[in-house]
């Protein structure tokens, strides 16, 4: 079974965690590392023979126009992470439009080639801000994967479903893609990119795909950031807790993706939508957005 693979494409200092110590106006002053992180994964793509979903920064794509359009050309998807990396929830529905067009004709631009797919920085479309289904079907998005259905003091919707649905909007409907969940004894458990791939044990991480394709029939969206490959980054201040977020496991998740690479196929967010999803059911209970 085919599995997503999907990179947040965002350089170290765009993470939310460090969001109240690091002003989007002093960006610019920071060193970038975002370019060599990101050929470091195309290499280790290229090797595996699969190809990958990079939801990018707006902002990212008008300073590096050369990176988005490297990847598009080598077969990867480009897709949208917003323009400035804020909290869906954070902002008005005309703001998200705002910050989610810029967004979308930057990339665009860039990789030369129509935006289909959105997720959210830090998972941030929840039950407070399902109007944002509406104005990405008005900006012509096709699929979305923005949630993470279990329970987290950050962001989540422990109701959804853990597997792709279809989202009802005035404007059109919306494929969602959540992120992985295991339902171990009827807890939701997540795992699979970010801080969950990098503290879990490896054979946890692949057992779980693999319990996940097998046992349920259902594919998996793998995901991670280009500064998770680089221990050697530079150390932002920051409350303790933010800092064991971003930095605990960092020198080990080069290691894991290159095992889930061997042992699994994976593809595109895009390729397996269309592959494995060509009807998407509405959920019991539908979640749908307001008018």
């Amino acid at each position: 079974m085919k599995n997503a693979l999907t990179v947040d494409l965002e350089d170290y200092y765009h993470v939310s965690a460090f969001a109240d110590q690091i002003d989007p106006g002093a960006w610019e002053s920071r060193s970038s590392r975002v370019e060599a992180n990101t050929h470091r994964l195309l290499e280790l793509f290229e090797a595996a023979d699969c190809t990958a979903t990079f939801f990018t920064l707006g902002w990212l794509a008008l300073r590096h126009p050369q990176l988005i359009r490297l990847i598009a050309e080598a077969g990867h998807e480009i897709a949208c992470h917003s323009h400035r990396h804020k909290y869906v929830y954070a902002l008005t529905p005309d703001e998200f439009r705002e910050d989610t067009l810029q967004a979308k004709q930057a990339l665009e631009d860039a990789a030369r080639r129509p935006i289909f797919g959105y997720r959210a920085p830090s998972f941030s479309i929840t039950k407070d801000s399902l109007w944002a289904y509406e104005v990405l079907a008005e900006l012509g998005f096709q699929y979305d994967s923005s949630v993470f259905p279990v329970s987290h003091p950050n962001y989540g919707m422990p109701q959804a479903p853990r597997f792709p649905y279809r989202v009802s909007t005035p404007a059109g409907d919306i494929l969602e893609f959540p992120l992985p969940t295991l339902d171990l004894l009827g807890r939701r458990s997540p795992f699979g990119g970010g801080a969950y791939l990098r503290f879990l044990p490896g054979w946890y991480t692949e057992w779980a795909i693999r319990s996940v394709n097998e046992s349920e029939a259902n594919p998996v969206c793998v995901y991670l950031h280009p500064w998770e490959i680089d221990p050697e980054q530079p150390r932002m201040k920051g409350p303790i807790t933010s800092r064991l977020r971003h930095y605990m496991g960092l020198g080990t998740t080069e290691k894991k993706l290159r095992n889930l690479l061997k042992q699994f196929e994976f593809c595109t967010l895009s390729r397996l939508i269309e592959e494995s999803y060509p009807v998407i059911p509405s959920p019991d209970g539908a979640i749908v957005c307001p008018k």
